[in-house]
């Protein structure tokens, strides 16, 4: 039998693979993906505008996937990259005046997609497991690192 801490892992797991499924399936023929929309969310709540450096900690990815996924919006005019100023190596992401509709198609989904999936969550329950969720981030900022250290390299392929 399950501990109740691994299954909450696996319920995470199961509401992150179930949205990013739903959100897909939604965007689907729009040219769209989750990973494009949250770029275009992260950028339009700081004002259309922010470092590139700070979109990949924002997405939690790394700088190849994130050049990837901006090659991608810049190929449908939906972002600009600007050298930033004063600093020779670094980029500011801007939204092109095109995203706008964009931009506001994708909240309008997000915020339907959420509503649905937490129409019959009462209000209550919705607050104690935002409650949880803070505490667990909380606590993993407290975790030393590295908890484990990793296998060395020549032992990772056998």
């Amino acid at each position: 039998m399950k501990s109740t801490n691994a299954s909450l892992a696996a319920a995470l797991r199961r509401v992150t693979q179930k949205w990013r499924a739903r959100f897909d399936s939604e965007l689907k023929g729009s040219g769209h993906t989750l990973s494009r929309a949250r770029a275009l969310i992260a950028l339009s709540r700081e004002g259309g505008s922010m470092m590139q450096r700070d979109l990949a900690a924002e997405l939690s990815v790394e700088h190849p996937t994130l050049v990837r996924l901006l090659d991608g919006l810049e190929g449908q005019q939906l972002i600009r990259r600007e050298p930033a100023a004063g600093q020779k190596r670094a980029n500011r992401i801007t939204l092109t005046p095109e995203a706008a509709s964009v931009v506001q198609r994708v909240n309008a989904l997000f915020e339907d997609l959420l509503d649905g999936m937490l129409a019959t969550v009462p209000e209550t329950d919705i607050k104690i497991a935002v409650r949880v969720m803070d505490a667990m981030v909380d606590n993993l900022e407290l975790i030393p690192a590295p908890l484990r250290a990793a296998p060395p390299a020549e032992e990772q392929g056998r």
